[in-house]
């Protein structure tokens, strides 16, 4: 199973809604002066309209995107990705750039209407950037791939009737040749683990077209002829794939006899500059590498401690090792034989969900909402690669729709290997999964993220929020007592959550070092696992994803340290006045905003 640290939050939009939100540069002002204040009402009036306006043009620009946000009418289209759509796309940005700065010099905002303004700033620069600079559309060929929409599609029953859906799908399947033709004719030695992961993730897209498109073709009724019409349109689509992917194959053959193909590293460079759009934090990505080497120093120096505690009862009377890492490492393995059964694992993780949601209720922690009820299942076969276990949230413009959870099967794994991930999350560490990706993490901070009053924080989401939030939701029970025995500490919790949290931090080290200084596989593996305790299985894992992704892997460590240190500020400011539920609620509800922006809303609503 594809795991990750405090497992990836595995996006549903479109690559480029993915890169959203960079560095807040500043919106243009006007030279002359401010200019004159416009009635609050009529300000918010007109704000609204021209964020409508550009919502409107976006999703016409990008319909994956909108079907992202829950907009699924908009799945009947599938652009090319040609040069002429990206030159398209490059003046989409070039114009709401300027068109979007207007609005500060004509209208008085409010405090949450500048930062929609800087988000949406900051989305286009993100995307004009992408297009002129990183050029991953020439390299990465796993930004190409047809299904999720069709699956969307196909499970959205409360969207429309099945017969309506499919003649959405029938009008997205005449355009699946083209859009692959285009596809293949970007890609400019590509990079060889990416080209790798996009051949697999088509491969797993073949079900959609082979399965389960006809089998809604006969569930739904249909005359013969509107029948037999999308069985024909769906079979040149898998044809199309099935060839992109035998071109795919044709490419990396060649790779693997000559070597050729493109790093998949970044580079200080384009790194650092993707950092800034993608994480936007409150430091650059050099200093957040610092950071983490200190922060991985201070978790060791803890863990040694419940070693030391932990010894005697695990061991007896044999002696410590003298090497701080051998004893760690020692004790860890010990606890870790403590797991649930191969064929239990996606049971137990549906088991744990309720105990979750009791323990927030009981301890006075967040309000929750029952009738938006999260499904465990398999990850879907087109989705696997990358993340494990992800979440897949409805967007906005979705009120009604289901939240999975969803787990990679064991299935792929040797009796070994599976042993290997089961050690990795064991009885504890499964618990502080559970945590991260479903409550009170990711699936219930989405649900808060959607009924913000802001459609733009909603829709923008910055990632170091959302995952920093979700590692947040970890500390947080722990320090309300989860996992606690007999009302006491367990050592083993706080060793097996130390080991979570040194992940985290070394998700970040390995993110930079693997990008700028160019570590190898060696290096990583012995980070991974000596250092940070990592089963073979998920380190090797690991440095998959640390080649397949950029930047990515520095959300969690960066999003958590800034939401507890926000935390931290509010408490000394507000002293017993400050209320845990209060600060999660108004924090939660600023929609997925960048953590620094949501920091400078509350202290400022604290101030006054």
């Amino acid at each position: 199973m594809n795991r990750q640290p405090t497992l990836r939050l595995k996006a549903t939009a479109a690559v480029l809604l993915c890169l959203a939100l960079g560095a807040q540069m500043p919106v243009a002002q006007a030279k002359d002066g401010p200019a004159p204040a416009v009635p609050s009402a009529a300000a918010a009036q007109s704000f609204d309209a021209e964020v409508d306006a550009f919502l409107s043009a976006y999703w016409a620009m990008f319909p994956d995107s909108a079907v992202a946000a829950g907009r699924y009418a908009e799945a009947a289209r599938l652009p090319a990705p040609t040069e002429a759509l990206r030159k398209q796309q490059l003046a989409f940005a070039e114009l709401w750039l300027q068109r979007l700065a207007g609005l500060s010099k004509n209208l008085a905002l409010t405090p949450g209407q500048t930062g929609d303004l800087l988000l949406l700033d900051n989305h286009l620069q993100a995307l004009r950037w992408s297009l002129t600079e990183l050029r991953s559309d020439r390299w990465d060929a796993t930004e190409y791939n047809v299904a999720d929409p069709f699956a969307q599609l196909l499970n959205k029953p409360d969207f429309a009737p099945l017969p309506q859906r499919l003649g959405l799908i029938d009008q997205r399947l005449r355009q699946v040749p083209a859009y692959y033709k285009a596809a293949l004719a970007n890609l400019h030695e590509p990079s060889p683990v990416h080209l790798r992961l996009a051949i697999e993730q088509n491969s797993g897209a073949l079900s959609l077209f082979r399965d389960d498109i006809p089998r809604a073709i006969k569930e739904a009724g249909l005359k013969p002829a509107e029948a037999a019409a999308i069985t024909a349109h769906n079979a040149k689509a898998q044809a199309a794939l099935q060839a992109y992917i035998a071109a795919l194959s044709k490419i990396e053959k060649k790779q693997l006899a000559d070597g050729s193909g493109r790093s998949f590293r970044l580079g200080k460079a384009l790194f650092e500059q993707k950092f800034a759009y993608e994480i936007q934090a409150s430091v650059d990505a050099p200093t957040l590498f610092q950071r983490a080497l200190a922060e991985k120093e201070t978790l060791l120096q803890r863990m040694s401690a419940y070693a030391d505690e932990l010894w005697p009862q695990l061991f007896g009377a044999e002696a410590v090792p003298a090497d701080r890492l051998a004893k760690i490492a020692r004790v860890i393995d010990k606890l870790s034989a403590r797991h649930v059964a191969p064929e239990r694992f996606v049971e137990d993780i549906k088991a744990q969900i309720p105990a979750l949601e009791k323990w927030v209720v009981e301890h006075d922690l967040l309000t929750l909402d029952p009738s938006r009820p999260l499904v465990v299942r398999e990850t879907p076969s087109y989705m696997r690669g990358v993340a494990g276990a992800s979440i897949s949230a409805p967007g906005l413009m979705d009120p009604k729709g289901v939240t999975y959870y969803n787990v990679d099967p064991l299935d792929k794994y040797t009796p070994e290997q599976a042993e290997s991930f089961l050690r990795e999350y064991n009885h504890w560490v499964l618990q502080v999964l559970n945590i991260h990706e479903a409550v009170p993490g990711h699936y219930v901070q989405l649900l808060y993220s959607n009924k913000s009053p802001s459609k733009v924080k909603a829709l923008f989401g910055n990632g170091a929020m959302v995952e920093g939030w979700a590692v947040y939701a970890e500390r947080m029970m722990m320090e309300g007592g989860w996992g606690a025995v007999d009302g006491k500490p367990s050592a083993e919790m706080g060793l097996m959550y130390a080991k979570w949290n040194l992940r985290v931090v070394s998700n970040a080290i390995l993110d930079y070092s693997v990008h700028v200084l160019g570590m190898s596989e060696a290096e990583a593996m012995n980070l991974l696992q000596r250092e940070a305790f990592q089963s073979n299985t998920e380190a090797a894992e690991k440095w998959h994803r640390a080649q397949v992704s950029s930047t990515q892997l520095s959300s969690y460590f960066t999003g958590f340290s800034e939401i507890l240190a926000l935390r931290e500020q509010l408490k000394a400011k507000q002293g017993k006045d400050f209320k845990l539920k209060a600060f999660h609620e108004e924090f939660l509800s600023h929609g997925s905003a960048p953590v620094r922006m949501v920091q400078r809303l509350m202290l400022d609503k604290a101030a006054n």
